[in-house]
């Protein structure tokens, strides 16, 4: 890699660090081409990004940014799994990590917050974005629904005891 390119990975890690709502570091040791394939197809599903580079361009591309705090943390061969919904790169950072002995989470943070391992666990737990815009919406909903319904409910009240009286005159 020439400096060109390192200029350019540094300046790109600088501009996902702008975005992101979480980063979270992990450590994979002795991962299968395979394995880190199907990581990163999750990680694109849930909207996130896992990216491997160089810890000493990644510490450079922390600089100015909010998340500082990670640069104690990359030591060894690690990955930066981020994403602009503060929940979905943690989610998947967990569920792989259940499921994978040789992926180990080492940390994170979330804007200036810094997270330990117990943290981003805690993060994982949490519903996503997606989750609480819905339940946001089917708040707001609900009232509508109910009012619609009970305004209704005369008329098809009324309608049923006309119904009724017909079918008694008829009879």
């Amino acid at each position: 890699m020439d400096r060109a390119q390192k200029t350019e990975l540094v300046a790109e890690l600088n501009r996902n660090f702008a975005e992101v709502g979480v980063v979270v570091v992990t450590r994979n040791l002795g991962m299968t081409v395979s394995q880190s394939t199907k990581l990163r197809n999750a990680m694109r599903d849930a909207g996130a990004t896992y990216k491997v580079s160089k810890n000493k361009l990644a510490k450079i591309a922390l600089e100015g940014t909010e998340y500082g705090s990670l640069s104690d943390m990359l030591t060894g061969p690690v990955g930066l799994a981020s994403s602009i919904d503060p929940v979905a790169a943690a989610k998947v950072v967990v569920d792989f990590a259940k499921t994978n002995d040789k992926f180990e989470i080492v940390g994170g943070a979330m804007g200036a917050t810094a997270l330990d391992v117990e943290g981003v666990k805690a993060l994982a737990t949490l519903p996503s974005l997606d989750e609480l815009r819905a339940k946001i919406v089917g708040l707001i909903v609900a009232p509508a629904t109910k009012i619609a319904t009970i305004t209704q409910a005369p008329a098809a009240q009324l309608a049923r005891v006309l119904s009724a009286y017909a079918e008694k005159e008829a009879a």
